[in-house]
């Protein structure tokens, strides 16, 4: 059975296991933080978080979850992480309808505190940066549903923990989320919510799938899994409002209409603070657990929350432009393009192929920036792109930008009121053969032969592992 702790135990060699009490108030994301400095990416095990006042937490955090693309490639069991991006647009695109089971057969629901008795300050929930207004949930997946239809969505949606019952709730403006509140709002009744914690990343992931609006992601999380998810009736909403069944933690609530307050400033996956906004609020009205539950949380702004999404947004980007360029072979989203920038990798494109692929590509909306590559060139290091860009590419032949696009109003560069961005697609492909058969109007990269490469990698491989000197 797929859960967090099946994950676990499948990775527990790249766990981090910290027995010290660690502050939630900002020293577990630091430790996220050095580990990212150093280009390490285990799964981090706190089982002493501490609160403000120096009480001990029972239950235990763990995060990085996701920041190591092999980790996250490898629980969806894909062996090469650059091929993520084909493998999972066909998961995603093979549906499985979930399954429905009681609450006797639910872990998630083997704690049920409803009411009064209600205390979100119980949890172990983290204040991650230094100018954040307070400890805010961070991989907390909210699901509402559709009124006209009933068809649910979920995504996952940063709340503030302001009291033992209260917390603010931010669905982004565009999100599908925030349409479900809407239209609870415009028939004068509060929106129904329902936030699930800690499952396995198939599930996560699915959870992440770029889908049209209204449609579920509990198929498309079925797709990941390989077989039905199980979803139990939420304790308030019953079976308008499915949870699973085999998450850590479950809280329960309602958004009353048109009750907004402050929420933020908060730390972005953008790397900025972003400001402070008004935002809907969610009542609790019940949380339930696992006896012995474990509380995740997503590093805001870190490799941990970036990767994941990144990695969904190659899947939706590999299924946008093969249609159209059937020369493309990989999709890679990076970490230090935040996600903003996608590099596509094609393998001898035909005249005019790429272009017509960067014209779709711009139209998704989280992209700033799309560069299409050839095949020799690695989409996975900054390095190697960086040459394409510098020895591929005339800047009036070969970019396209493109005003008055959707795009995230989080990017920081952005002028102030504004509603849409620039964006710009580079073909840093080399110029075809003009004849089927004949070599390319380009001089050859530099290269040595085979054979003296392999007498290298031989002699190196004799010497004492040493720390050399990096660029």
């Amino acid at each position: 059975m797929y859960n967090l702790r099946s994950f676990l135990k499948e990775e527990k060699d790249n766990i981090l296991k910290l027995s010290d009490p660690i502050a939630l108030n900002q020293e577990i994301t630091a430790l996220q933080q050095e580990l990212d400095n150093k280009g390490e990416f285990p799964i981090i095990f706190v089982e002493k978080p501490k609160h403000s006042d120096g009480t001990i937490n029972k239950i235990p955090v763990v995060c990085n979850l996701t920041a190591s693309r092999d980790i996250t490639s490898r629980s969806l069991g894909i062996d090469d992480h650059t091929e993520f991006a084909k493998i999972y647009s066909n998961l995603t695109s093979e549906p499985i309808k979930p399954k429905l089971v009681q609450q006797d057969d639910a872990p998630v629901q083997e704690r049920v505190i409803e009411n009064d008795n209600v205390n979100l300050l119980d949890l172990p929930v983290l204040t991650q940066h230094r100018l954040d207004p307070g400890p805010y949930l961070t991989s907390a997946h909210a699901t509402t549903f559709d009124p006209d239809t009933n068809i649910d969505n979920t995504a996952i949606q940063r709340c503030w923990v302001k009291k033992s019952n209260k917390m603010s709730y931010y669905p982004y403006p565009a999100s599908h989320n925030m349409r479900n509140l809407k239209k609870f709002w415009s028939k004068g009744e509060p929106c129904p919510v329902a936030f699930w914690i800690g499952h396995h990343p198939k599930v996560l992931m699915g959870t992440q799938a770029k889908l049209s609006y209204p449609e579920s992601h509990w198929s498309a999380c079925g797709g990941l899994l390989g077989e039905e998810l199980r979803l139990v009736p939420s304790i308030t909403h019953g079976e308008k409002v499915m949870v699973p069944a085999d998450a850590e933690i479950v809280i329960e609530g309602f958004a009353p209409v048109n009750k907004l307050e402050a929420d933020g400033p908060f730390g972005e996956y953008t790397g900025y603070m972003g400001p402070q906004v008004q935002s809907p609020v969610c009542e609790v009205t019940c949380v339930t657990m696992r006896n012995k539950p474990i509380y995740h949380d997503y590093g805001s702004g870190h490799a941990d929350m970036l990767v994941p999404d990144n990695m969904v947004m190659e899947g939706k980007i590999y299924s946008m432009v093969k249609p159209i360029a059937p020369s493309v072979q990989k999709v890679h989203v990076p970490v230090s393009g935040r996600r903003f920038h996608a590099y596509v990798q094609c393998k001898n494109p035909k005249i005019g192929e790429v272009k017509d692929a960067l014209m779709a590509a711009l139209s998704y909306r989280r992209t700033k920036a799309i560069i299409f590559v050839d095949d020799d060139i690695n989409i996975f290091s900054d390095s190697d792109m960086m040459f394409a860009l510098a020895t591929r590419v005339q800047w009036e032949r070969d970019a396209i930008t493109v005003n008055g696009l959707q795009g995230s109003l989080m990017d920081p560069s952005i002028v102030r009121g504004a509603k849409t961005v620039q964006k710009i697609g580079i073909d840093a492909t080399l110029a075809p053969a003009e004849l089927p058969g004949t070599p390319a109007p380009i001089p050859p990269k530099n290269a040595v032969d085979k054979d003296a490469l392999e007498k290298a990698k031989s002699f190196l491989s004799k010497i004492d592992n040493k720390k050399w000197p990096k660029i």
